[in-house]
């Protein structure tokens, strides 16, 4: 291991500029063509997914920050992609599912975003790909263990 600190090589940095390089490629497709911000269609997309979940849920899920979820839920709920509910138990609760609006962008997002996920591995090995997702795995499971209280 290094002793000094190289930002550019530093495994936590590395892994936000790829995350946002990426990120930022495909949400000019979600903004461009559905109007729609990253925290947007990551809502929409757990929803698709996860229907009936609350804000929090949703946050924890994708582990976005409460703020932008609700901002997100804000904007879809506005723009009539998300229905929201209160529960009747907790009326702070709030139940979040796709409309019928929301079904459709979510229907047609999804197939350009796992075409951009097929064009961005194209090139790289099956073997690589198990590797890169295992390692992530691992690096995940690790930081959860070194975050967790002692």
């Amino acid at each position: 291991m290094k002793d000094e600190l190289i930002l550019e090589d530093f495994l936590p940095y590395r892994m936000s500029v790829l995350s946002h390089t990426i990120s930022t490629t495909i949400a000019r497709v979600y903004d461009k063509r559905f109007n729609l911000s990253i925290p947007e269609w990551r809502v929409i997309a757990i929803l698709g997914r996860f229907p009936g979940l609350s804000a929090v849920e949703v946050a924890e899920r994708t582990m976005m920050d409460k703020v932008a979820v609700s901002r997100a839920v804000t904007k879809l709920v506005k723009n009539g992609r998300i229905d929201r509910q209160f529960a009747d138990a907790d009326r702070r609760r709030s139940i979040l599912n796709l409309s019928d609006e929301g079904r459709k962008v979510h229907n047609e997002i999804a197939p350009l975003a796992l075409a951009f996920e097929r064009d961005l591995l194209h090139g790289i090995s099956e073997e690589d790909c198990e590797t890169f997702n295992l390692v992530v795995e691992r690096l995940l499971a690790k930081s959860r263990l070194l975050g967790s209280p002692k």
